[in-house]
Formats: C-alpha cells, sequence, structure tokens
C-alpha cells in the first residue's frame, strides 16, 4: 500500500504522470513480477509523456494556428506541385535550428494557410516556439503599438519566437511606414531565428509591392535569399471541399 505522504510530495515535486503510474502499479499485481529498474523506467516514461503532451498543448495555444493542420494529413499528390521529400525534410525542423526560411507560393485557395500551419504544428512537435500571424494583423498591431507606446515590446517579442509565420503576406501594398516596421521584425530575426511567409504573390512581384527601392532590398535580402520554396498549383481546395458544387462544374 503506498504511503500519502510520498503521493503528497510527488504531487508538491509535480510529478502527477509518476503519482499516476505508481498508483496504477500499486493496485495491479502484475507490476510485482517485474525489476525495479523495469518499474521505475516505466514510471519515467510515463512522466516524461505527461510533459511532452503540456509542452505541446502550451506550444499550440501560443502559436495560435489559424488551422488545426498536421503534416500526415497534407495531400501530396504530384498534381499539387508539392516536393514530397523537401515537406518531410521541413517537417523534421532542421531548417529553423539553421535559422533558415520557408516561402510558400501559390494562388488564393490552394491550400497555403493549411500547409503552414501544418508545418508550423510539426515545429512545435519538436519543441520550437512559434508564432502564427496574418500580415494583415500584424500591421495593425505595429499601429497600435505605436499609438500606445508598446513598440520596443512588440518587436522584442517577435524576436523571441524561433519560427515566425506571416500569412497572406504582400497581399496589399505597403506603405512606408509599414515596410520600415517589417524591416526591423526582420533585422532582429535575421540569423537568430526562422521566419514563414505565405503569399498568393510570385516572389518576382514583391519588390514593386514595398514601396521604396533600398527598403524592398533591404526586406528581400533578409528573406528570400536564404529561404526553401514551396509552390502550390491545382484548382482551389475550398471549391474542390466545398458540399456545393456548381452544376457546371
Amino acid at each position: 500500500m503506498l504511503h500519502q505522504p510520498l503521493l503528497d510530495k510527488l504531487s508538491a515535486l509535480r510529478l502527477s504522470g509518476l503519482r499516476k503510474g505508481l498508483e496504477e502499479q500499486a493496485q495491479s499485481a502484475q507490476y510485482a513480477e517485474l525489476p525495479f529498474e523495469e518499474r521505475l523506467g516505466l514510471l519515467v516514461d510515463r512522466e516524461w509523456v505527461r510533459r511532452e503532451n503540456v509542452r505541446l498543448t502550451r506550444g499550440l495555444r501560443l502559436a495560435r494556428f489559424q488551422q488545426t493542420a498536421c503534416v500526415e494529413d497534407l495531400d501530396l499528390a504530384p498534381s499539387r506541385g508539392l516536393d514530397r521529400r523537401l515537406v518531410l525534410e521541413l517537417a523534421q525542423g532542421e531548417w529553423i535550428r539553421n535559422s533558415l526560411n520557408v516561402l510558400v507560393l501559390g494562388p488564393t485557395g490552394a491550400g497555403k494557410t493549411y500547409l503552414v500551419c501544418a508545418l508550423g504544428q510539426a515545429a512545435c512537435r519538436v519543441g520550437v516556439s512559434v508564432r502564427y500571424l496574418r500580415a494583415s494583423r500584424l500591421l495593425q498591431d505595429f499601429a497600435h503599438a505605436h499609438a500606445d507606446g508598446s513598440y520596443p515590446k512588440l518587436l522584442d517579442s517577435l524576436s523571441r519566437v524561433s519560427l515566425l509565420i506571416l500569412d497572406d503576406w504582400l497581399r496589399d501594398p505597403l506603405t512606408p511606414a509599414q515596410a520600415r516596421d517589417l524591416l526591423e521584425v526582420l533585422d532582429d530575426r535575421y540569423g537568430r531565428g526562422s521566419t514563414l511567409v505565405a503569399s498568393q504573390a510570385p516572389v518576382a512581384d514583391w519588390h514593386e509591392r514595398l514601396p521604396d527601392p533600398t527598403l524592398a532590398d533591404a526586406i528581400l535580402d533578409r528573406l528570400v535569399h536564404n529561404a526553401h520554396r514551396l509552390e502550390l498549383k491545382g484548382e482551389s481546395q475550398r471549391k474542390l471541399r466545398s458540399p456545393v458544387r456548381n452544376s457546371t462544374d
């Protein structure tokens, strides 16, 4: 029989997985037949799994993904234009440890948001801190931060995350102030963090969507030249998955 003080100490040490495992072992005679080291190993495994689940849950909550997505559910058919080998390699997270970037390109509805959220979730699995933002929302955050004096704090928070995901990148042309804000973010992150952007605009068009050639050169230099590219093709996934199909389809 387990002594309550022992269970209380395990709870005080925040070893709830180990405590639950120990209680289960005490209630089952089959564990008594196992060597001490094996029983201890099972308890440690139980606690480790609990902590990993807590870490992953917290990471996913802080990331604030637009969609619930995972790499295992991605459609990697050749018709979508995705390099299966590259996608699976990116899911391992080595590019983030090397502070590289990823550009996800493709037409509206091609599945860019799902893909970036899946890669973000894969990063959370390997212990990487992630933040997902639509670019338009980030620009609003910049405006509010300038107004209330929290701009330095916002820049600091964006620089600390290991993987920053910016969806709908350069959907609309930027003002000079917005371009300078984005350059500040990318400058802080260059060589120290990874940025993943999703855009329906081809990379060749990015320069003209930025208001100043000097700012454009600086932004693209920090984002494009050390980036992997994934280019989605095919029909809109929203259209293909819609329960309402047009009679002319």
